[in-house]
């Protein structure tokens, strides 16, 4: 099933095993390129989707390896015209969208006042209207099918918040209450609707975040706490992305998944110190950390 297809590309019918498909976003590194293999291996055909192109072949590539199957295509969340064709390739090269992982997305860091705002809309294009206009396309056919899973990962910063990353946290608090008022509505229709909630995990999130924190704010009012925030947090250890993957898969498999999982280092210690401990502990801890 491996091939390519561009936005502008008619895509060619063809007869295709009822196998479940999952669109995953964000596939081309992280937690998307672990998600997508760990369901390919569990027997869906995974529709990568992403920007940088040649990390999807890849990854379309060792998915064939092992027996699975892959459709690539190109997409940017910010693009009405990505977005309607990923969907319309989908059901005309798969028939049917079971699962749509969510998981495209970036963080932005800097200093409220130094961030522009053009900036800051951009971080809520990708990390939540992007996101919300790709499910409103999928829900469609789900419905109609009467069943399908959404995964939207979200991250432990849906519930605390880390310094400098105003922007980036309000796009996943966002998420956090959209999810919920969508798992309400949907429900009736046999679709679940699953929010993850990843603490720290490896990957190339963090060096890219603390890259535009220092380009944005390392010179500035604030540039003594942003070195201080950085030199104590980017040698910090965190999670194999494929425990997220996992999480996700054990979601899909589910016949009744719960509506959230915490999981990775950090992400269920420092939610439960938000939750039980209140906003002054959880400032004091946060200042303590920096």
């Amino acid at each position: 099933m491996s091939e390519r297809t561009g936005s502008g590309d008619s895509a060619r019918k063809r007869s295709r095993p009822a196998k479940k498909t999952a669109i995953v976003t964000g596939a081309s590194s992280g937690i998307g390129e672990a998600t997508a293999e760990a369901l390919a291996t569990d027997g869906l055909a995974v529709v990568l989707a992403a920007r940088r192109v040649e990390k999807l072949d890849s990854l379309a590539a060792r998915i064939e390896s092992i027996g699975g199957d892959a459709l690539v295509v190109p997409t940017d969340m910010t693009v009405e015209s990505d977005l309607v064709s990923l969907v319309e390739t989908v059901i005309d090269e798969c028939g049917r969208i079971d699962v749509l992982v969510n998981g495209a997305g970036f963080g932005l860091y800097g200093s409220v006042e130094e961030t522009p705002i053009d900036e800051a809309r951009h971080q809520f294009e990708v990390n939540l209207f992007g996101l919300a206009r790709l499910t409103q396309l999928v829900i469609p056919h789900m419905r109609e099918a009467g069943r399908g899973t959404i995964i939207n990962i979200s991250s432990m910063g849906g519930k605390i918040w880390t310094p400098f990353g105003a922007w980036y946290h309000a796009t996943k608090h966002a998420l956090e209450g959209w999810s919920d008022c969508l798992r309400y509505e949907v429900a009736p229709h046999g679709i679940d609707v699953v929010v993850i909630e990843p603490g720290s995990i490896d990957t190339e999130w963090g060096d890219i975040m603390f890259d535009g924190l220092l380009e944005r704010s390392g010179d500035g009012p604030y540039a003594e706490l942003v070195h201080e925030f950085v030199n104590s947090n980017r040698a910090g250890s965190g999670s194999d992305p494929t425990v997220v993957a996992t999480t996700i898969r054990n979601a899909v498999r589910a016949t009744n998944p719960n509506p959230r999982y915490a999981v990775g280092a950090y992400a269920k210690p420092l939610i439960g110190l938000r939750r039980f401990g209140g906003d002054r502990v959880y400032d004091r801890v946060v200042e303590y950390l920096l």
